[in-house]
Formats: structure tokens, C-alpha cells, sequence
């Protein structure tokens, strides 16, 4: 396939970034992360030690030179609404740029929660119409990578393209699950086809299918066209991946952009929206070199953060001694007398005396009370883990009281706990 890297005239690519409006998809619930997202949406899950999965694709666009977003919200927005509030308010008005919250709204038309993700695009139509931007970037708000925009944008457009997909090269397999392309060896989509049982392959590799990302450049008002017919479609799903891409392929230009590394291989990745893929995330940036580098000082990935003091680990008696690991730990948290192995550990976290963490994802402001031994766990965030609780070692007994995955993975909540962070008022 033609690559898709080729250098760009940097003062090009700033226009254009410049010149496009991102809307990130922020209102699903994710249940497949179970009771991890009964209180907030899926984008707004922490991840990485100190952020939310929200500020990956946020990042993304400040990097990349995009300053114009709107986050459309819908399912549980308190959190995250709260989050962007906090720690995306730099951006200055005055100078065009903005991070605006966009819920789902009533119209004089009707109108009311969103249909599908064109019809999230749809109820937003208005402030596409307003704003003179070019291009509008699409993007799912609920995946960890880091990804230059201005390399997708410049080439929609040097391919003349109407419309751009984002692509991961996948096995076969795998593709299955996802919404697949078929395309020629210019990459110019021939069809796309959504959780295809046999997935057609890329030209020349039998092995590998191009899979969507669920990131879209459109020209603006090819896009405007495109969801108003979408509207007015009867039957429709209002949905991009079922509805709006197949009905363009035959008539429109359509670009797929492999997502590739400057080796031409697979960039990063993941979809954290089980609590496999979740936990297994977190466990690769303990790695001595993760995929996911997080002390990239070049790309670095930005969110709120609160005031809290250095990590502390105290006691260091042979059978009480205060220590972390291969593990990561954040800002806030006291290891007293305890071990935490191979985990992960928010901020404001607090691991008391004889107890031992080990292969484990620790969410903020938990309580690991004395001789504790969790092991392969996610604890959710306000959790008070009683004194002498075992979780992770006998699946029939955690089975009884938590959450656990098909792999193992114990999820633990304060409502399991009999701990009811969140009150409903009836």
C-alpha cells in the first residue's frame, strides 16, 4: 500500500489543523466495563495512574495543533463534564479556540437523546454551519493512543478526498469485530461492511484487514449534505459505520488512512471497553518499555490535576516495610508498611500495614485496610477494603460478592462493599 507518512510542509499542516473543528463522541455508557460505568460514561473511566480515557484524544488535538472542540455528551456526563471543566478551561476564546460541552438538547423540531452517532453529529449541526472551518475531525472519545491529526488531514487532503477514515491494520479475525474496509491499492474505500463474518483483506497482504477506528475527516459541507440526507432517510440507524459511509463509497471520493508508525508498522492502540482490556492496558505501562509512553515529552498527554503531595512509603522493619515494586505510583498515596507489586495506583490512595497488592489496578482515593491481599484486581475508585480481605485467589468466593472477568479480573465497587458512595434519592 502507498505510504501514508510522506512529509508534509509543516506551515500546510498548520493551516489546516488550524482550520478544523474536532467533535469528540463522548456520551456512551460502555457497559461492557460492567460497574465501572454506572456512574460516569466510558470517556470519563480513569486510566494511566492520572487521567481520564477523555484526555488521550483531547491531547491529541492540542498537539496536533486543533483548538476548536466540541464534546458531545449524553450518558452520566456529571464526571466528566466536572473533569473538563478543571482541566481543559486554558484554551482562550479570544483567540478563536475553545473546548465546549455539547449535550444532547431538544430542538423546535423534537429532537431528544442521540439516535446513532450521525445524529450526534446532526443535533450539532448549527454550530458547524457558524463556524468557518474547513474540515471537521470525528472522533470516538473512549481509546488510548497518541496520533498526529495533521498527517491524517494532509492526506484527505492531497487525496482530494471527501471523506477519511482512520484505519487500524488488524488480523482477520479480529476484524470481525470490527467495521471493516475494502479498498484498492490507491486506498480509495471499494465497500465497508460492519462486523463482517469474512473480512475482505488489504491488497497484497491476505492476512490483515483494514478495521475502522471510528475516526472520520469530512469536508464540512460534504458532511453538512450528507447528515441532512442522513435526517430525512427513512429506516435509517443515524448511525456513520451502518448508514452514512456506505451510502457515500460509489459517488464520493473515500480515503482510508492506516494508522502506521514511521517503520510502517501498527501505531497504538487500544479499546479499554472490557474489564480485560482495561486491566491489561494499565498492566503494560508498568513495562520497562511500554507501547504507551507516557514520559514523551514531546507528545505529552494533559489533564486536570489536583494539588497532592509526593508518594510516601514508610516502616522498614523486615516484616512491615513500606514499598512499590515494578509498579507505578501517583501523587497523594501512603504505602504503610505494605507491598504493592506489579500494579498500579492512583492518587490519594492509602495501603496499610501486612497487606500486599500485587498485578492490580488501584482507582483514587481507595483504602487497602491492614493484612490485605488483593491480587489481580481493579478497586474501584472510594473504596474501603476491610481489614484481613482476600480478593483474587479463590474465583468461586470472589464470584460471590464481586465482578469477575472471563479472564480473572475481580472488579471491586464500594456497592459491593455494602458502601454506598453514590446515593440515589427516591
Amino acid at each position: 500500500m502507498p505510504d501514508s507518512k510522506k512529509p508534509q510542509h509543516e506551515r500546510f499542516v498548520s493551516q489546516l489543523t488550524r482550520g478544523t473543528i474536532a467533535l469528540i463522541l463522548a456520551g456512551g455508557r460502555g457497559s461492557r466495563l460492567h460497574q465501572m460505568t454506572d456512574w460516569r460514561a466510558k470517556p470519563a473511566v480513569p486510566f494511566g495512574g492520572k487521567f481520564r480515557i477523555i484526555d488521550f484524544p483531547l491531547s491529541n488535538c492540542i498537539n496536533s495543533g486543533i483548538r476548536k472542540i466540541g464534546i458531545l455528551t449524553q450518558y452520566k456526563a456529571d464526571p466528566l463534564i466536572k473533569h473538563i471543566q478543571q482541566g481543559w478551561g486554558f484554551l482562550r476564546g479570544e483567540f478563536g479556540e475553545f473546548v465546549n460541552l455539547m449535550p444532547a438538547q431538544q430542538t423546535a423540531q423534537g429532537g431528544g437523546w442521540y439516535e446513532g452517532t450521525a445524529d450526534a453529529i446532526y443535533q450539532s449541526i448549527d454550530m458547524l454551519r457558524s463556524n468557518s472551518s474547513e474540515h471537521i475531525l470525528i472522533l470516538a472519545g473512549d481509546h488510548i493512543y497518541k496520533m498526529d491529526y495533521g498527517a491524517m488531514l494532509a492526506d484527505h487532503v492531497d487525496k482530494g478526498a471527501d471523506l477519511t477514515i482512520g484505519c487500524l491494520e488488524v488480523s482477520l479475525d479480529e476484524a470481525k469485530e470490527f467495521g471493516v474496509m475494502h479498498v484498492n491499492k490507491n486506498r480509495q474505500v471499494q465497500e465497508f461492511v460492519e462486523k463482517p463474518a469474512n473480512p475482505p483483506s488489504i491488497p497484497g497482504r491476505s492476512d490483515v484487514a483494514l478495521a475502522s477506528m471510528g475516526i472520520y475527516v469530512f469536508n464540512t459541507e460534504f458532511l453538512i449534505e450528507q447528515l441532512i440526507k442522513d435526517a430525512e432517510t427513512a429506516g435509517s440507524t443515524r448511525d456513520f459505520g451502518h448508514d452514512i459511509i456506505p451510502s457515500v463509497i460509489d459517488e464520493y471520493i473515500v480515503n482510508a488512512y492506516p494508522f502506521l508508525n514511521l517503520q510502517g508498522e501498527q501505531s497504538y492502540w487500544r479499546d479499554v471497553g472490557t474489564l480485560d482490556a482495561y486491566w491489561s492496558a494499565n498492566m503494560e505501562l508498568i513495562g520497562v518499555n511500554p507501547d504507551l509512553n507516557l514520559y514523551d515529552k514531546t507528545w505529552p498527554i494533559w489533564t486536570y490535576q489536583a494539588q497532592n503531595p509526593p508518594a510516601k512509603f514508610v516502616f522498614d522493619d523486615h516484616d512491615r516495610r513500606g514499598q512499590a515494586i515494578d509498579s507505578m505510583v501517583s501523587g497523594g498515596c501512603i504505602i504503610s508498611g505494605a507491598t504493592v507489586k506489579h500494579s498500579l495506583v492512583f492518587s490519594d490512595v492509602r495501603v496499610n500495614s501486612h497487606s500486599v497488592v500485587k498485578d492490580s489496578v488501584i482507582l483514587p482515593e481507595a483504602i487497602i485496610g491492614r493484612n490485605c491481599r488483593i491480587t489481580k484486581a481493579i478497586i474501584e475508585k472510594g473504596c474501603n477494603i476491610p481489614e484481613g480481605t482476600v480478593i483474587g485467589e479463590d474465583r468461586a468466593e470472589d464470584e460471590k460478592r464481586f465482578n469477575v472477568s472471563d479472564k480473572g479480573v475481580v472488579l471491586v465497587t464500594p456497592e459491593m462493599l455494602g458502601q454506598h458512595r453514590h446515593l440515589i434519592v427516591k
